[in-house]
């Protein structure tokens, strides 16, 4: 993990301010390069394509419709998907047979109903590798498929998230319906709201990512199951910080109504504490689901007990 910590750090400080070429996006399979992102992926259509984007900050969102497309920096951790949006929801608005996104930073996403992620994606599956999500009001935002499955690896979920304006509320990342979810080497931190994982997928791997609450804003829960899961929550480390608008667990199953199994959901090795100077008494697992959950060997720091059924 710390290795991808370093890495993460220096993507962070390796970010152009400007585009610096006319056509940057570049069909790989072709050679052929545009000057927008959607005339590259309009350039594949419903076939298999890279796109390789040329370091530099961009205004600029896509639509995928069909196919399955790479959309990889050239340099990762210098492309900037700065603010803009189609269809008011994303950078990416993804709906093909399958995309994968490499090396890619995505900032500063906000929209009319307060949503806006850095990718939306409505079907097909999704691999995120090495990217960041900042500074916006969500990450990744997801529909249902049952068919599908998302990775995410080596990446970055920072100042992301809100619960305010009476609107519903936004989260780091938020997954709907799919079939599973796969989080590793990733970090999350300093969250404006929500939660940082909430995942509605059937079966869900999280494992050796960081949770760091303690610049955290009215957050709520570090992982929230809210229909349950199968699968496993293993070697994240998690502090819990001072501004919590609810500080009641770390993570939750079934919370909203236990509508798949969670028997089996292995939940171990974890660290997990409480930000110092921070006097409370919390839960590490709210458990809603009554199914089997096989949790232990985790170190729980002062004021965590290690489970509760409500």
């Amino acid at each position: 993990m710390r290795k991808t910590q370093l890495l993460l750090i220096s993507l962070l400080s390796a970010v152009p301010a400007t585009a610096q070429s006319s056509a940057p996006f570049q069909n790989a399979e072709t050679g052929r390069s545009y000057t927008t992102l959607q005339k590259a992926v309009d350039s594949i259509g419903e076939d298999e394509g890279t796109i390789i984007i040329a370091p530099g900050s961009y205004r600029q969102c896509a639509i995928q419709t069909a196919g399955v497309i790479a959309f990889r920096a050239a340099v990762p951790g210098q492309v900037v998907f700065d603010g803009a949006t189609c269809e008011g929801k994303a950078a990416l608005v993804l709906r093909g047979q399958a995309a994968s996104v490499d090396g890619i930073i995505f900032q500063n996403m906000r929209v009319p109903d307060a949503n806006g992620a850095g990718i939306r994606l409505e079907k097909g599956d999704l691999t995120v590798t090495r990217a960041i999500f900042r500074n916006s009001e969500q990450g990744i935002l997801t529909a249902e498929d049952r068919s599908a499955s998302i990775r995410i690896d080596q990446s970055t979920f920072s100042g992301l998230g809100r619960c305010d304006r009476g609107l519903s509320c936004a989260h780091s990342i938020y997954i709907g319906g799919y079939g599973s979810l796969t989080v590793t080497n990733s970090r999350f931190e300093r969250g404006n709201g929500g939660h940082y994982v909430k995942s509605r997928a059937a079966q869900v791997t999280i494992s050796d990512n960081a949770f760091d609450d303690t610049r955290g804003k009215e957050t709520n829960y570090m992982i929230d199951l809210p229909n349950g899961a199968t699968g496993s929550i293993v070697r994240n480390i998690f502090v819990q910080g001072a501004s919590k608008e609810n500080y009641s667990a770390f993570i939750t199953v079934a919370p909203e109504g236990r509508q798949q199994t969670s028997a089996g959901l292995a939940i171990n090795a974890n660290e997990a504490s409480i930000a110092p100077g921070v006097d409370r008494q919390t839960t590490f697992l709210a458990d809603w689901s009554g199914d089997r959950i096989a949790l232990g060997g985790n170190r729980l720091g002062r004021g965590l007990k290690p489970f509760e059924r409500r």
